[in-house]
């Protein structure tokens, strides 16, 4: 057997099922590599002190032969913008340091109930509003695949942990392609599933109002839609966890609109070249793939973007008096700008959005699945909060992460899978945004990219040496 921390969830199972290791050997191994990594990655920043009853119990279920589900002691890392009873949930914010939850989210207690073991938190940039991950609170994360490097944000620590084999699964959040965008960078496979199919709370304020959903983060296909299946459906505490599935699995030819470029907005040449191969791929594999612009307008998505994370800083710190002096500087500058938006200007932002999303549901109508790079950018400087520069054009904050706001306005499913990585062996993504409720199709699209591109045993040099 391969060593225990090289071995995704499925594989674990089924060496537990086999006898040939259990859940209290792998959890020591897995803890020992968070010593010796950790350090320098920075990915995990508060452990579970329950993962070793918690190891034993599971090892007790499966010595039974009444294991929980696949998941049974598999190690798991959840993101610190998610709660998890009795570990802080600090939203990478000084504001937040005591904050310690008393009751797991849904998702984490529906991983729980399926016998997964809870390993500790991943790092975060405050209030997950930034595409890299570094915060006053805990500093900055590093990538496996270069430590001088960013693994992007805001699920950076999340990211981090699964490519450095701290654990097989994590689950994250997605506002804005905060599981895309790091998975891209991290070689690995990230779900944003439908708004409403994962249902939350008790939760931290959504002040991404439903753009922000919780999804998987693995190094295959498989083991986020293993995930995917434990934490998804509906509760009635989430009515937004109400709406329905699209059942349809795709039996006839699916259409594939690959969008490589948003208008002049520019691309590194190397990921331009490596999502254009996957999309040489895609086709392969007997889906009819044609090159297109998108159908729909995305300005009025764009102008009402800043809002968003202006107006919902200005309103945590409003519910903590003294908070201000605890944030960072940038956070600081955002809650200044949020108390200056309208509440006219607010709620016609939202019209925008509900107009924005009809537009989309009809421009499905007529395709299957969109096709783009997961990220404009390879991975930047660890200590900068975003590339000034692309393709040698200069850029803003959010140059780098062009391709994913859009799907969370809307609302639909995209998984971000890996491609051919750059000159450097940096890793390269894009990703695929299905109709609404289509999540499954989109699984078994990717898992079928996966069966004739696979990438699961591409391991950072770092992590490989360690």
């Amino acid at each position: 057997m391969r060593e225990a921390w090289r071995l995704s969830a499925a594989e674990l199972a089924g060496a537990y099922a086999r006898g040939e290791t259990g859940p209290v050997a792998v959890l020591e191994t897995i803890e020992a590599r968070i010593e010796k990594l950790n350090p320098t990655l920075n990915a995990i920043i508060c452990r579970d002190a329950g993962a070793a009853a918690a190891a034993k119990d599971s090892a007790a279920r499966l010595r039974a032969g009444t294991p929980r589900s696949t998941l049974e002691g598999v190690p798991i890392t959840v993101k610190d913008s998610i709660l998890v009873a009795g570990l802080p949930c600090t939203w990478g914010s000084r504001a937040m340091r005591d904050f310690v939850p008393n009751a797991d989210e849904l998702p984490v207690a529906r991983l729980r109930a399926a016998g997964a073991i809870v390993l500790g938190k991943t790092n975060a940039p405050e209030f997950t509003l930034e595409g890299y991950t570094s915060n006053p609170l805990f500093g900055t994360t590093r990538n496996p695949w270069n430590p001088d490097l960013t693994p992007g944000g805001s699920s950076g620590g999340a990211v981090a942990a699964v490519a450095a084999g701290l654990g097989p699964v994590a689950i994250g959040t997605d506002g804005g392609g905060s599981i895309r965008r790091p998975a891209c960078h991290a070689g690995l496979v990230g779900l944003k599933p439908t708004t409403g199919r994962v249902a939350r709370g008790p939760s931290l304020p959504q002040i991404l109002l439903d753009f922000e959903v919780i999804g998987p983060i693995a190094r295959t296909v498989g083991d986020v839609a293993l995930t995917f299946g434990a934490i998804s459906g509906a509760d009635p505490c989430d009515r937004r966890s109400l709406y329905g599935r699209d059942e349809r699995h795709g039996g006839e030819r699916l259409s594939v609109l690959y969008v490589p470029r948003f208008g002049d907005a520019p691309i590194d040449p190397q990921v331009l070249a490596s999502v254009d191969a996957a999309a040489r791929s895609i086709a392969g594999l007997g889906l009819d793939v044609c090159h297109g612009v998108l159908p729909f307008d995305l300005s009025p998505i764009v102008e009402f973007w800043p809002l968003l994370g202006q107006v919902g800083v200005a309103y945590l710190l409003a519910q903590r008096p003294g908070g201000e002096g605890l944030v960072g500087e940038r956070m600081r500058a955002m809650a200044e700008d949020g108390r200056k938006v309208s509440a006219a200007r607010y709620l016609a932002g939202i019209e925008t959005v509900d107009a924005f999303r009809r537009a989309v549901t009809d421009a499905f109508g007529r395709i299957d699945l969109i096709m783009t790079p997961s990220a404009a950018s390879l991975p930047w400087a660890a200590d900068q909060p975003y590339p000034e520069t692309i393709d040698g054009k200069a850029v803003g904050p959010r140059g780098h992460a062009v391709y994913t706001g859009w799907v969370n306005a809307c609302g639909h499913p995209a998984i971000a899978l890996p491609c051919g990585p750059s000159r450097e062996g940096l890793p390269i993504g894009f990703q695929l945004v299905g109709r609404f409720g289509a999540d499954e199709l989109l699984l078994a699209v990717a898992q079928r990219y996966e069966s004739a591109c696979p990438w699961a045993e591409r391991w950072p040099l770092f992590v490989s040496a360690a």
